[in-house]
């Protein structure tokens, strides 16, 4: 099986944080950053949303009695915070990224524009998508999706905790069965909760593959780019 040319890295806030409960972990974003960089320098181009779960969290309880909006604008902002530290462990190896935020902060980030964030791919720039898609009531693997479209990636390769889908959660049920491959309709009708429905039916109805696998496995971005595979394929 070929490899990809450009691929949407999806990574949930918690991964940075390393065995912390939120937070950032340097160390665990500097392996994280020279997986990228890695898979970045065989010319692959990529873009990367990354979740603000590590920073949110810390604010979690508070934001129970908030209303929806304010809560999911402050997630929004926990993932520039994120795509911030990201890039700056990318920077640090020499790795040339753009952190493109849908909320605009001049100070800190570009502004998202698709045709800008294409020119930096070409140019093999790491485009980090911070913000989300700046609207309440959608969640970062809804960003992702959209910017993977928006960009004409050719797969999300959605990075977890697990190595791929189960009929049913893993870390708490020790007969779960993995999939090796699935239908976005399977993932919709069992309510398996790999990603929320609305990114699903979005990469159904635009036929937009998803891996999903293991990134504590040391070298699966690698796999995962050059085609081989890793996980699950949901198609």
């Amino acid at each position: 099986m070929a490899g990809y040319k450009r691929i949407l890295l999806k990574l949930s806030g918690e991964v940075l944080a390393g065995g912390a409960s939120f937070g950032i972990n340097p160390d665990r974003v500097k392996e994280l950053a020279s997986e990228v960089a890695e898979v970045a320098a065989t010319g692959i181009e990529m873009g990367v949303v990354v979740g603000g779960g590590n920073i949110f969290r810390g604010v979690a309880a508070a934001a129970q009695k908030m209303d929806r909006v304010t809560a999911d604008h402050m997630g929004m902002l926990a993932t520039v915070i994120n795509s911030l530290a990201l890039s700056d462990a990318l920077e640090q190896m020499g790795v040339a990224t753009r952190v493109m935020s849908a909320i605009e902060m001049h100070q800190v980030a570009e502004p998202y524009i698709r045709r800008r964030a294409i020119r930096h791919l070409e140019k093999g720039r790491i485009v980090i998508f911070a913000a989300g898609t700046s609207n309440p009531y959608f969640s970062t693997d809804t960003a992702a999706t959209l910017r993977a479209l928006e960009i004409k990636a050719d797969v999300i390769a959605k990075a977890t905790r697990v190595d791929g889908v189960y009929d049913k959660d893993p870390l708490k049920y020790p007969d779960a069965a993995r999939y090796e491959q699935i239908s976005y309709l399977e993932v919709l009708s069992q309510g398996l909760g790999v990603m929320d429905a609305t990114s699903v039916a979005m990469c159904r109805d635009n036929r937009l593959p998803v891996i999903v696998f293991n990134l504590n496995t040391n070298g699966n971005i690698m796999r995962m780019s050059q085609g081989e595979r890793v996980g699950t394929l949901i198609q």
